[in-house]
């Protein structure tokens, strides 16, 4: 019988093979180090915008393209690679992406011009964003779902660990051997993690023959995921909520560097030290787990949230918001998202686990989507960029737990 990813099924019948704590570390480690692909992609030649631009004889807004050009790759790759993942099972397909991954990234190291260079980003990112999309899926292959929001909080201190440590290694690289060899140490990066995969990561998820690949079925699979409603309900609310994440780091460039005048060696240490919040907050979610469900933990975070952002939108507006206020409150906002996000990506994805690739990859194309969109807001809205970063993040927050709100009443009644 042909099958249609997007139904929702359960993981009742589901038997999970006992695992050592030491293999159950090595394999969290395993599915972090493919997450790390994408923001290692992003962040690790940061440093080197100028150096580019004054070598492909361009200027910084179009270098700057190279991360929006990205981030398009990226949101078209998940859809692509869900379907993908079902019906091949997670590692030929990761074999295939990563590889031609390696090959863009050389092809980056290699351009002769700006043009050639947002080519090969787009193939970079359209290739190795399987490495985030198989991922998230195979958390639901390796764990049951009562652990699935552990374990995206290991993987969330992974993945904020990688902006931290990113740039500073992308500096030195530039220093050193120049810009063309960030490209070429990432090709390096990724090929390691893509021998460990196939010599000591199983394979979670057997190839589903029934899987259907035709357009059709793929695109109608995708409205059935967004029709089941504990994964809309909490897709679009966390994704609402996550966005305060990418509303900082939009921003941040612009109230730091550009309000209160930091040093760029200042602000290095400012974005670190926030992030330290963000990861923290996900590690507490461990403790948090032992004693309260996915939706309860989801539910007071966000409340928290809000109320943390609508008060720091009126801080600014009434003038009361110093550098250090302004610190304050964006250390509490993105602890909340360091919450949030994980027990957001666990409700969302527990209906599922057959077809656990699709609903993975449509949850990242719209964490990614919607996310990407509203942060687009801080650079289109001409504004003071602490009082635009505080209205958006007020207004998603808010949007957030509305959502949340009429989503639950309509789960009771159904």
């Amino acid at each position: 019988m042909e099958f249609i990813p997007g139904q929702a099924d359960t993981h009742s019948a589901r038997v999970y093979p006992k695992r050592s704590a030491g293999q159950e570390f090595f394999l969290i480690l395993m599915i972090g180090a493919l997450n790390t692909i994408t923001p290692f992609s992003i962040d690790m030649y940061l440093p080197a915008f100028k150096t580019i631009a004054a070598d492909l004889h361009t200027d910084m807004a179009q270098v700057m393209l190279t991360v929006s050009i990205y981030f398009l790759g990226f949101g078209i790759g998940q859809i692509l690679y869900g379907p993908l993942l079902d019906r091949y099972g997670r590692k030929r397909p990761l074999y295939i992406g990563m590889a031609l991954y390696i090959l863009a990234s050389i092809g980056c190291a290699a351009a002769p011009t700006i043009e050639m260079l947002l080519a090969m980003r787009f193939v970079q990112a359209l290739s190795g964003c399987v490495a985030s999309v198989a991922a998230m899926a195979m958390v639901l292959d390796f764990f049951p779902p009562e652990r699935s929001s552990l374990i995206f909080s290991s993987l969330i201190l992974i993945l904020g660990a990688s902006p931290m440590l990113a740039p500073s290694v992308g500096g030195v690289i530039v220093d050193v051997a120049g810009w063309r060899y960030v490209f070429y140490v990432l090709s390096a990066i990724t090929t390691v993690i893509l021998l460990v995969v196939f010599f000591f990561l199983p394979e979670g998820h057997e190839p589903d023959k029934g899987v259907s690949l035709l357009p059709r079925h793929i695109l109608s699979g995708f409205r059935d995921i967004l029709s089941e409603p504990r994964f809309s309900i909490y897709a679009i609310a966390g994704t609402f909520s996550f966005s305060g994440l990418f509303v900082y780091v939009a921003g941040s460039p612009g109230i730091f560097l550009g309000e209160y005048h930091v040093s760029p060696h200042h602000y290095s240490l400012i974005f670190a030290g926030l992030s330290v919040g963000f990861i923290s907050s996900s590690q507490a979610n461990h403790l948090l787990a032992k004693r309260f469900s996915t939706e309860t933990i989801f539910r007071a975070t966000l409340m928290v949230q809000v109320v943390a952002s609508i008060l720091f939108f009126i801080t600014v507006v009434s003038g009361m918001a110093g550098m250090y206020t302004v610190l304050g409150f964006l250390f509490v906002v993105l602890s909340c998202a360091g919450l949030t996000s994980p027990n957001a990506s666990a409700t969302a994805l527990s209906p599922f686990s057959r077809n656990a690739g699709s609903a993975s990859a449509l949850l990242g194309f719209i964490q990614i989507g919607l996310g990407g969109l509203i942060s687009a807001g801080v650079g289109a809205i001409q504004m003071q960029p602490t009082l635009l970063v505080s209205m958006i993040m007020a207004a998603s927050s808010s949007l957030a737990l509305a959502m949340l709100l009429l989503g639950s009443r309509h789960l009771k009644r159904s």
